[in-house]
């Protein structure tokens, strides 16, 4: 099936590892131009737009911190500088510490004994920093045809995780966006959508989740096991495509059934 995506210009936040790298490397192979971006890790940018080369797409990289709307804009300028415009928006990035999986109760700490500063940074960088990337991408995709956003969620927003609220609030108020955001941007031909992966086999998880742990959740699918970055890229490619002719709106779930 031919999706449409050959010369379409690409940007995936956060695209150094794990989900975005996967995706970048998926739309890559199909012939689109792909902007990675990272925040401190250059090298790991410079091998993940190898990557998409290698693949067949053209590629370049891009700093970008959530926390600093400025290099928002700059990034997305670096972008249309290059490319003309946008088509496809992967809002992936995100900031998260990894939980201390490996002691009882995932290692959460007291809900109380949150600290409202670890709070108010979640929420400005995975929520707010998603809200200041639409809203710089957007001027540089509505006169482009058959725009499409791609909102990267969590399994966290329905399931939970102790001591991770700040992480599941900020993920859940995706799902607000997504749902108003596809409603003011559909007369543009734009379509919105969030994927929502389960506990997902990146490096990261690998390395920082014991592997009970990982055993225990994929028990808990109906697929048996855990998916794979593979696996959600090939979602947020076909509904970043043409293929995808008419979702709009809606949470697109990768957990094996969870």
């Amino acid at each position: 099936m031919d999706l449409g995506l050959r010369d379409r210009v690409v940007l995936i936040t956060g695209g150094t590892s794990g989900i975005g790298r996967a995706a970048a490397r998926a739309f890559g192979a199909e012939g689109a131009r792909v902007a990675v971006t990272y925040r401190q890790h250059l090298e790991a940018a410079e091998k993940a737009a190898a990557e998409v080369t290698a693949a067949g797409g053209e590629s370049l990289i891009a700093p970008l911190d959530l926390g600093d709307e400025a290099s928002i804009r700059a990034a997305v300028s670096t972008v249309t500088d290059q490319w003309g415009g946008i088509d496809v928006l992967v809002s992936n990035a995100v900031e998260w510490d990894v939980p201390a999986w490996d002691v009882p109760a995932w290692g959460a700490k007291l809900f109380e004994d949150a600290a409202a500063v670890e709070w108010q940074r979640m929420l400005r960088t995975s929520l707010e920093g998603a809200f200041h990337v639409v809203q710089a991408v957007l001027p540089a995709m509505r006169p482009r045809p058959d725009g499409r956003i791609i909102l990267m969620s969590s399994g966290a927003v329905e399931y939970g995780m102790p001591g991770e609220a700040a992480y599941g609030a900020a993920k859940a108020g995706l799902h607000g966006l997504n749902r108003s955001l596809a409603r003011e941007v559909g007369s543009s031909g734009i379509l919105v959508n969030v994927v929502m992966p389960g506990l997902t086999t990146t490096e990261r998880n690998l390395e920082n989740v014991p592997e009970g742990v990982r055993t225990a959740l994929a028990a808990q699918s109906a697929s048996g096991r855990l998916s794979s970055p593979e696996d959600v890229a090939a979602v947020v490619v076909f509904l970043g495509s043409a293929a995808n002719g008419n979702i709009t709106g809606e949470v697109i779930r990768v957990t094996g059934g969870m």
